[in-house]
């Protein structure tokens, strides 16, 4: 088995490894064999966090020698919220969160920025909330291509998210070819979810095959638990030989719910080489 020269897998550590504080986190991906972790945004629903916290983190994944691959924009997760963006009485806390979030994406090696869309609000016209995400995504996928990043726009699915409007990969790539054809820049992409994707119904090799230049990012967990990798009816084997029929070059998020210690569940995913295990999974 040969180890390309660039990991293949990133652990996303804001569902992985939550075990130990954040800041430790970094360091756990490094001795589990990782090279590159993705994250929620860190800092909760604080879109301007203190440099001093900013700081913290960026050294923490400096320390051990982890790049950070992904970023989601300020997402308001824990407060219930799938993004900002299309949100008018957020949209000041998503412009003062862009410049922070891009910064830290630039300082780390970060390449791929994750712009949620936001959920319908109650007694808002859809079409004026569409209006302002576009606004907001053009905004967004301009500071992105300022660093040579991609922007990513990802499908969820209604039973977790039920005023999410974009539940399908016809829907979310809608979005993404409209910024694209907007700011001319064709810097955003479609962030494959096989999870989300999954729980709706869709097949992710149909996906796959309907959508592969679009894609610009793939995060898998196992249906319908979203836990690991061989928990579920996802077939992992199958959706990499796909990928790698259609040339997809980036990496592949884990980013999944542990049913254990995170370090455990990494067993069907063997230590040593973290860039190709398809054959592992077999």
């Amino acid at each position: 088995m040969t180890t390309a020269a660039a990991p293949r897998w990133t652990v996303n550590l804001s569902i992985l490894f939550t075990e130990l504080p954040l800041l430790d986190r970094p360091a756990a991906a490094a001795a589990a064999g990782f090279t590159a972790a993705e994250l929620w945004w860190p800092f909760d629903d604080d879109p301007s966090p203190a440099d001093s916290d900013v700081a913290a983190l960026r050294h923490a994944f400096a320390d051990a020698g982890i790049r950070l691959s992904g970023l989601n924009l300020l997402d308001d997760l824990g407060r219930g919220e799938r993004g900002t963006l299309s949100d008018p009485a957020q949209t000041d806390r998503f412009r003062a969160n862009l410049p922070v979030a891009v910064g830290l994406a630039e300082d780390l090696g970060c390449t791929a920025l994750n712009a949620l869309y936001g959920n319908r609000v109650p007694g808002l016209d859809p079409a004026d909330q569409d209006e302002l995400a576009l606004e907001n995504l053009a905004l967004a996928a301009r500071a992105a291509h300022d660093i040579d990043a991609v922007l990513l726009v990802e499908a969820l699915n209604a039973h977790e998210s039920p005023r999410y409007p974009l539940v399908s990969a016809k829907a979310a790539v809608a979005v993404v070819d409209r910024v694209n054809e907007v700011t001319g820049l064709g810097n955003v992409r479609f962030l494959c979810d096989v999870y989300h994707l999954s729980r709706m119904g869709e097949d992710p090799l149909a996906v796959v095959d309907a959508h592969a230049d679009r894609i610009g990012h793939v995060q898998v967990a196992d249906v319908p638990g979203r836990n690991q990798p061989g928990t579920g009816s996802l077939d992992l084997p199958a959706l990499l030989d796909r990928l790698a029929a259609h040339g997809y070059p980036g990496l592949i998020g884990l980013e999944y719910r542990p049913t254990g210690p995170s370090a455990a569940s990494l067993d069907w995913l063997p230590r040593g080489d973290r860039a190709d295990r398809r054959e592992a999974l077999r």
